[in-house]
């Protein structure tokens, strides 16, 4: 506007109103994505691009209320006992094999966006079926595909991207409030046939889960699985936390097939490890079978 001018106490009103946002961006992009190296890559699930296909990637926090998860109707979550102490988590949050954000991860633009057929795959006709990560139990659609950070165990920090295969988190296209589900594996962590328990919840926040498809409370042996960018039912949160607190044994359970939270957005990502090795999420013949 003609003759407008800034008075001394506008600008400094306006420069304190500009840090106070600045603050809760920073704020809110610590409390999305949790403590240590993982920050970033968790939010590289929503990052935007800078430049079309330049590999160039900005990571803008949102300021606004924080989403609550919803609940799921009628859910209830039972605990079962750890097989053994030994080689038991300590310290959750910030472990690198039971949070995969402290490892952290990349995206890889190259990997074509498929099922693939690996020669030496489908060994194991039990293993998990990721189709049964969604009630439809449908065809994946890989929207985003990402490399997982190693871990130097010596010096007890992120190491180069995994590279023994070349993808070893996907993300797969959800709708915005759809249930996730344990996928089924023909496995029963179960105290008797009857309680059906698959899975044991190794650790679970609002926006990420660690399944074990053993009762042992690390990733050593066995099927694990990362399901990152989900909304995870509170009161499945809240009973992982009590556990957790009051040391680890039992832990949370779930059966095969059964929610435990619904999809934030348009996609949701999954991380398979076996005996501690984590695996291409796009093999057919491992984790999609009659796909």
């Amino acid at each position: 506007m003609r003759g407008a001018r800034w008075a001394p106490g506008g600008r400094l009103l306006a420069g304190l109103a500009v840090a106070i946002l600045f603050g809760l961006a920073l704020a809110g992009l610590a409390d999305s994505a949790g403590d240590g190296p993982g920050k970033l890559a968790t939010a590289s699930l929503a990052a935007q691009d800078l430049e079309p296909g330049s590999g160039n990637r900005a990571f803008l926090p949102m300021v606004g209320r924080a989403f609550v998860c919803p609940s799921i109707p009628g859910a209830s979550y039972g605990a079962i006992s750890v097989n053994s102490t030994y080689g038991a988590t300590t310290n959750a949050e910030s472990h690198p094999d039971i949070n995969l954000a402290v490892r952290g991860w990349q995206v890889n633009g190259t990997a074509p966006k498929v099922l693939v057929d690996y020669g030496n795959a489908g060994s194991d006709p039990n293993a998990p079926q990721l189709a049964g990560l969604f009630a439809s139990s449908r065809r994946p659609v890989f929207t985003t595909l990402y490399q997982v950070y190693d871990w130097n165990w010596t010096t007890n920090q992120r190491g180069g991207l995994l590279t023994k295969w070349p993808v070893t988190l996907a993300g797969l296209a959800s709708t915005p409030g759809e249930q996730v589900r344990v996928p089924s594996a023909g496995y029963s962590i179960g105290l008797s046939i009857m309680d059906g328990y698959q899975v044991l919840v190794l650790y679970a926040t609002p926006e990420r889960i660690t399944l074990k498809y053993t009762r042992e409370d690390n990733v050593v042996a066995g099927y694990t699985l990362h399901v990152e960018n989900v909304c995870v039912d509170p009161n499945l949160v809240s009973l992982y936390q009590s556990l957790n607190r009051a040391g680890r044994n039992p832990l949370p359970a779930l059966n095969a097939g059964q929610a435990f939270g619904t999809a934030r957005g348009g996609e949701v990502a999954v991380a398979i490890r076996d005996t501690g090795e984590f695996m291409d999420p796009r093999s057919r013949l491992d984790w999609w079978h009659g796909w």
